[in-house]
């Protein structure tokens, strides 16, 4: 009886991590270049008596590396990646990776994003541009070029499949292992011109959060059978013969 009340109990607090990570898929739905929260949920077995009890527990959070649409917006200095690769920009915490490329140019030609990073090439240097010189043009292989000759490269780096991610500012992440530079541009590139929202499916976190809010109404209902049955002993066991 009492191992019932500890797997709802365990399984109401591994619903709340849930709901957590859905508010907050939920919340950033329109950010660019977004990557979902998601949790791997496992069990903890006790074999303390003479069954095994599974309880739940709040699981493991990672972050969904699944693309997000693209949009075509026809600025020139809007960039979206094409597979699996990410921006590198500096921050004050180090170099992070993003795939929002909504960038803008200040008055000494550096490239940065909207919150004003530095964007970086492959070698790690702050891009920079001829503010003088027009649009740029930007190849699928980050290669810029502006009044007909080349300026620079935008850099676009690949995260080890194996690297835990952690948020970084904005929609950025960091990594706990070193990204490589992007050599294969038959699979990968730059797209000019274009933007790439959040990978936040809403009808599907949405359905995720009718669901989580139905199993924990069915753990509290299964407390509160167990609680009753508990006191319902208790009267009996204390009654007198």
């Amino acid at each position: 009886m009492q191992s019932g009340l500890y797997v709802a109990l365990s399984g109401q607090a591994a619903l709340l991590k849930r709901l957590d990570t859905v508010a907050q898929n939920i919340a950033n739905v329109n950010t660019a270049g977004y990557r979902s929260e998601e949790i791997s949920f496992s069990t903890l077995l006790s074999r303390a008596g003479s069954t095994s009890v599974a309880f739940a527990v709040p699981g493991d959070s990672y972050i969904s590396r699944k693309t997000g649409d693209i949009s075509r917006t026809g600025d020139p200095l809007d960039l979206a990646v094409r597979g699996d690769g990410y921006f590198a920009i500096k921050t004050p915490d180090g170099v992070a990776y993003t795939r929002d490329g909504r960038l803008h140019m200040d008055a000494n030609g550096s490239l940065l994003t909207v919150n004003n990073y530095p964007i970086l090439d492959a070698g790690g240097s702050a891009v920079l541009l001829d503010g003088s010189a027009g649009p740029p043009i930007i190849a699928s292989d980050g290669m810029i070029s502006q009044g007909g000759r080349q300026v620079g490269a935008i850099g676009l780096f690949q995260l080890d499949p194996n690297a835990r991610l952690s948020r970084a500012d904005n929609s950025a992440v960091k990594s706990d292992r070193p990204a490589s530079p992007v050599l294969d541009f038959n699979s990968n590139g730059v797209l000019q011109g274009m933007v790439e929202g959040s990978n936040v499916n809403p009808i599907l976190e949405l359905t995720h959060m009718i669901t989580i809010q139905r199993n924990f109404e069915s753990a509290n209902n299964a407390i509160q059978s167990t609680e009753s049955n508990f006191n319902d002993a208790i009267k009996t066991l204390g009654s007198p013969s």
